[in-house]
């Protein structure tokens, strides 16, 4: 039995960051049922990655709402709104991410939820939060991203701001909403006392990035200066980054500068042995490292580092990642199934729990999937007086 079986969830959320929450609590066991508008259903079934489509819908579409029930209602009308009503009042869980007042409008904000459904564990995403100047501003990851001083961190410290490749903002939020629920539900099922979750995108990466904003305050709100050379961490010292080789990549992280002169016979690096200089003049020292690894390949370099437990690796794109045996042996990959037949591969969730891992087969709902079917079992509960 997965943990949050008999757990029923109502999401009225879109895009990644509060589909990314359900998909999580999913996974522990929970039904989800997905509130979608009619004919487009959530806005990113359209939101395309690449120009893919899969049976109809975006990829991403897939990827964040597999082992979901389909549930379409035109909130705008009286029948739509009592069919959704019949839902919440059922639910432990009900979550949205739309900006702040779209639900009160709607009719389902926590306030009305509540007064039909006392003990409900209510979560919400917003952008950045219920007040201030950036309250109506759109929650987008990138411009999350850009607002948060995290664009500020990634690159060579002479290029522009560089975000980073996917939508960790989204990600990040969706997770720390997933906690938060189930925190309240735990409570829940204590003392049968429910709870409002609110988590907002800007403060989740600015929480994301709490290793470096407390060493900017205690530097006493220095500039953030990037190294030139191999950036990949702007407060770490050399020679922290990755290097090209002469067929490829290799990433060195925390090491001795004058261990890895020796190692790698680099006589220049043997003069910095103060572990001061590795900070002040990294970008001197990487220029050396940097310099001195394309004369060799990455298996020759990891060959000699990784038998002294240097802390460095290779860097593999995904086709050599998904070859390679310590990625085949996590078997995270599999194949899921629609309701019509349609199946597609995909991450799994990467909790195990009790030695085993929390899989599910089933795919993404076609839009309005379910609809007729949580129709009619609500009918049956309301005839039994349940």
């Amino acid at each position: 039995m997965k943990p949050l079986e008999d757990i029923l969830v109502v999401d009225f959320s879109q895009f990644l960051s509060g589909p990314s929450a359900s998909l999580r609590l999913a996974d522990l066991g929970a039904r989800v049922i997905k509130v979608e508008k009619p004919e487009t259903g959530d806005i990113c079934r359209q939101l395309y990655v690449s120009n893919l489509i899969m049976n109809g819908d975006s990829s991403v579409f897939h990827a964040i709402n597999r082992n979901k029930e389909s549930f379409v209602a035109d909130l705008k009308s009286e029948i739509g709104r009592n069919e959704v009503w019949e839902l919440v009042k059922q639910a432990d869980v009900v979550m949205h991410n739309f900006r702040p007042g779209v639900m009160e409008r709607l009719g389902f904000d926590y306030e009305a939820v509540k007064l039909v459904n006392p003990e409900v564990v209510y979560g919400e995403i917003s952008g950045y939060g219920d007040e201030g100047p950036w309250r109506d501003k759109p929650g987008q990851d990138l411009l999350v991203q850009s607002l948060s001083g995290l664009t500020g961190l990634s690159g060579n410290g002479d290029k522009g701001p560089v975000p980073m490749g996917i939508a960790i903002v989204d990600i990040l939020t969706g997770a720390h909403l997933a906690q938060g629920i189930m925190a309240c539900l735990v409570r829940k099922g204590i003392s049968n006392v429910g709870g409002l979750v609110q988590v907002s995108m800007m403060e989740s990466i600015v929480d994301f990035q709490f290793e470096v904003i407390t060493t900017y305050f205690r530097d006493g709100g220095e500039p953030t200066v990037r190294s030139l050379k191999n950036n990949a961490h702007a407060y770490l010292g050399a020679p922290y980054g990755i290097y090209r080789t002469s067929n490829g990549y290799m990433a060195i992280a925390m090491a001795s500068i004058p261990q890895l002169g020796e190692l790698l016979n680099c006589p220049a690096l043997l003069e910095y042995q103060e572990v001061a200089s590795w900070f002040n003049e990294r970008d001197q020292i990487k220029s050396i490292l940097a310099k001195h690894l394309l004369g060799g390949t990455t298996e020759q370099w990891l060959a000699i580092l990784e038998p002294a437990d240097v802390w460095c690796s290779d860097v593999l794109t995904w086709e050599k990642l998904m070859q390679h045996e310590g990625f085949k042996v996590l078997d995270m990959i599999h194949e899921v199934t629609m309701g019509d037949g349609y199946r597609y591969r995909t991450t799994r969730c990467p909790i195990k729990i009790d030695g085993e891992y929390l899989l599910s087969k089933k795919g993404a709902p076609k839009l309005g999937e379910h609809t007729a079917a949580i129709i009619e079992e609500m009918l049956v509960k309301h005839t039994l007086g349940k």
